[in-house]
């Protein structure tokens, strides 16, 4: 460990501009196209930048509800990746919210027909006019960004206080919720809540906030995924749609963790990796490629089964033209070569497996949010646009820039988690 000590601020150095570079190269490509874009086809850039703040969304989703397990479950295995995780899900709020602004103004004139509409002479959206209408949809969108903005800065500011406990820097002091939620905690379920013990006092806080934050996830991450991206056709009704998107979130944010956890292992920032932490990102993979897959084929086989209008024109849509075809890819990529390929338990452990498999992830996650948003616009089947790539290029590559700066201006894993000396100490 000392000589790890003696290296680690030159290779912080070179590593953080090294890092930075990459992103802000694509931030600086992302824009041009997405200029471009935006003069060429308004509303073609307003379905692509959605697409991929969808697919960013699902990353910051993902990691969160990965803290949140970690805490839940008090896992051991998960505590030296837990803090890229936290930085992961602190995107949501406030970088993420700001990414929301140009889905906000281009909305209601390029996206979301259901806006301009009267609900008077459309039977789908007067069913649902209490919620879809335009006061709402702002009101709800914002109001998700500021409940996942209290729940990723308390987590993290818990976590990042226990680093300081025992010391003179720490500041770990109760906001106004969180004293109800201890009172609630010590009083009325029994629960110990040792306040003098300031290591001990962040972990009851964090698995505190991890307790009531696992049923805000649920409720806000379906509401996201219906305001913002399956009311694009208001009529579609699907009670499994927000399901279909956590499992879809979970299973990308898994690539992501495993691919940051290796080149944070190979540069040196996180030596104490070990083979158990790959291993259960690998198969938490494997569990999630067939847990999406059961809930797509659910909700597509509840769907046909019941053959109602207001439900089966949704994959009618998708079954026409070429977008058979990417029906078929998403079937092929997004479960069978996933799932037979990390069947076997040496796989998970191969780097020259693994690789390829999560840049497949990643590029299968795309996909499904593109199948999810596109044929809107584009009906007979896909059409690729350079938006299509700048978007992703400006919102990846700025979320990229703000994590790695996140990253490397605190302690990369935690440093008094009561569960690293079982992560270090299990090989």
């Amino acid at each position: 460990m000392s000589s790890e000590s003696a290296t680690t601020p030159v290779q912080d150095r070179e590593e953080s501009v090294n890092w930075r570079n990459i992103p802000q190269i694509a931030v600086v490509f992302g824009l041009l196209l997405c200029i471009y874009g935006f003069v060429a086809d308004k509303q073609q850039f307003a379905f692509s930048y959605l697409t991929a703040f969808m697919f960013c969304l699902s990353i910051g989703l993902g990691s969160l509800f990965l803290v949140l397990v970690h805490h839940l479950f008090d896992a051991g295995w998960s505590a030296p990746i837990r803090r890229y995780l936290e930085h992961l899900s602190c995107l949501l709020f406030p970088w993420l919210a700001i990414a929301f602004i140009p889905i906000g103004f281009l909305g209601p004139e390029y996206i979301y027909k259901w806006m301009s509409a009267d609900p008077h002479t459309d039977h789908a959206l007067h069913a649902k006019v209490f919620l879809f209408n335009k006061p709402a949809w702002y009101m709800i969108s914002g109001g998700l960004f500021l409940l996942w903005g209290w729940l990723t800065q308390r987590l993290r500011d818990w976590s990042l206080q226990q680093d300081k406990s025992g010391t003179h820097e720490f500041e770990g002091y109760l906001l106004f919720p969180e004293h109800l939620m201890a009172g609630f905690s010590r009083n009325l379920q029994g629960l110990p809540f040792e306040k003098d013990n300031q290591q001990v006092l962040c972990t009851r806080m964090m698995r505190i906030h991890a307790g009531y934050g696992i049923l805000m996830f649920a409720a806000t991450l379906t509401a996201g995924s219906i305001f913002w991206m399956k009311s694009i056709q208001h009529q579609f009704f699907s009670t499994m749609y927000g399901v279909y998107y956590f499992a879809g979130s979970v299973w990308v944010s898994i690539a992501v963790a495993w691919i940051i956890a290796r080149i944070l292992k190979a540069k040196g920032h996180l030596p104490m990796l070990h083979r158990l932490q790959f291993y259960h990102l690998g198969t938490m993979l494997l569990a999630f490629t067939v847990f999406y897959a059961y809930i797509h084929f659910s909700q597509y086989f509840l769907i046909w089964n019941a053959a109602m209008p207001e439900e089966t024109f949704w994959y009618v849509l998708r079954e026409q033209g070429s977008w058979a075809y990417v029906s078929w890819l998403i079937i092929i990529g997004h479960f069978f070569i996933p799932f037979l390929m990390l069947l076997r338990i040496d796989v998970k452990l191969t780097n020259k497996m693994m690789v390829p498999i999560f840049i497949w992830v990643l590029l299968m996650h795309y996909m499904d949010m593109y199948f999810n948003v596109m044929p809107e616009i584009h009906p007979t089947g896909p059409s690729l646009a350079l938006a299509d790539l700048g978007a992703v290029l400006l919102l990846g590559g700025s979320l990229a820039w703000i994590f790695i700066r996140n990253l490397f201006d605190h302690p990369i894993c935690p440093q008094r988690d009561p569960r690293m000396g079982e992560a270090i100490e299990h090989h």
